[in-house]
């Protein structure tokens, strides 16, 4: 198979409500979206960018640039590669891993397809659904913060994670376990504090946290091995992991206990198997944290959630949890003992609503050979 076209859009999705973390407040949330065209086949990937550089280096308008410029003139009018072998073709282009993961991903849903499997299947998965949880933003007062927690509870979610910052951390996780018990409960920093903040990380030990995530710069490896070793409570490092190396790095100096695995912070599927894999034979344990994807971004996370060694509850939420319609049809769905079902369509295994990629469409080019 050879192909024929690649496409290009960039879509504006509106939150159901703002998202506050230690880098800012975003209501929109910008993406670029994949479509790659072949012998009567469509594969879909997805970049959930986000705004002004602040999750990595990348925006929506680099990754746009990388893929139409260096990566689209690789693969017009040659043969369908395998995602493993793109992962080869395109190493030589540094880091960039948003816009290599989504094309990579746009590959699967095609590999997979060609093998008439669902995505999950063909990367090695599992489960047949995903236990999961939801990841809170900070909000204006504690009292809107716990009533939203509360809501999300009610909605049966297992797993509470908030975004912390300094000034913001210890009392919201204090108000939450007074009001709600003992639910499974994480944080989020974001690279929000320093190792001479470590004091506030060893007043949350009490807090029977599942997790502190990132902490410290994204960089600063050697720094959270050594807050790591003041702590009873696992660090979990997102941001500091960009590949398989890093993973490896992290896990030999000891700078955490859990690892986060986000296909788009590593550069794609295929990585992200590594990554994992490597975790299950050190027996870390591994999670996917979610970047707010549509329906495409989210059912390629869900095939990837379904490998074995994902065993705490992924940021994988619903669909209407973030958006009122989402690109793909049915929605994704919280299930009644809180988990979400692993697509078992073949390839990506959802429908792709093409007039609402349309609808929320602001720029958009097609490629041929």
């Amino acid at each position: 198979m050879k192909i024929e076209a690649i496409e290009l859009r960039a879509i504006d999705m509106t939150l159901r409500t703002p998202f506050e973390t230690s880098f800012g407040r975003e209501q929109v949330m910008p993406f670029m979206l994949v479509h790659i065209l072949t012998d009567g086949l469509e594969g879909w990937g997805e970049a959930p960018t986000g705004f002004g550089a602040l999750y990595n280096e990348e925006t929506r308008d680099t990754v746009w640039s990388i893929t139409e410029q260096l990566i689209i003139p690789l693969l017009l009018g040659r043969e369908v590669p395998s995602p493993q072998g793109f992962a080869q073709q395109v190493a030589h282009i540094r880091r960039n891993h948003m816009a290599k993961a989504a094309v990579e991903a746009a590959l699967w849903d095609l590999e997979a397809q060609r093998q008439r499997k669902p995505l999950a299947k063909v990367l090695g998965g599992e489960r047949s659904t995903v236990q999961v949880g939801v990841s809170q933003g900070i909000e204006p007062t504690i009292d809107e913060l716990l009533a939203r927690v509360g809501g999300y509870l009610g909605q049966g979610y297992r797993r509470i994670k908030i975004k912390i910052k300094p000034g913001w951390d210890l009392e919201p996780v204090r108000r939450i376990r007074k009001q709600f018990g003992d639910i499974l409960l994480q944080v989020d920093a974001n690279s929000a504090y320093a190792l001479s903040d470590a004091a506030t990380f060893k007043a949350l030990d009490d807090d029977n946290l599942l997790l502190v995530e990132q902490p410290l710069e994204e960089d600063d490896i050697v720094d959270h091995a050594k807050l790591q070793a003041q702590l009873r409570t696992p660090v979990c490092l997102d941001e500091s992991i960009v590949h398989e190396r890093a993973a490896r790095a992290a896990l030999e100096l000891r700078a955490c206990r859990v690892i986060n695995i986000k296909p788009a912070r590593v550069g794609g599927l295929s990585a992200a198997v590594a990554i994992h894999d490597l975790c299950r034979s050190q027996q870390i344990p591994v999670w996917c944290g979610g970047m707010l994807e549509t329906g495409i971004g989210r059912a390629a996370n869900l095939a990837l959630c379904s490998l074995p060694n994902f065993t705490l509850p992924a940021d994988l939420s619903a669909s209407d949890r973030y958006y009122a319609e989402d690109l793909i049809d049915p929605p994704i769905v919280l299930n009644a003992d809180g988990t979400i079902t692993v697509p078992t369509g073949v390839g990506l295994g959802v429908t792709i609503v093409p007039e609402r990629v349309e609808r929320y469409t602001v720029r958009k080019a097609r490629f041929t050979a």
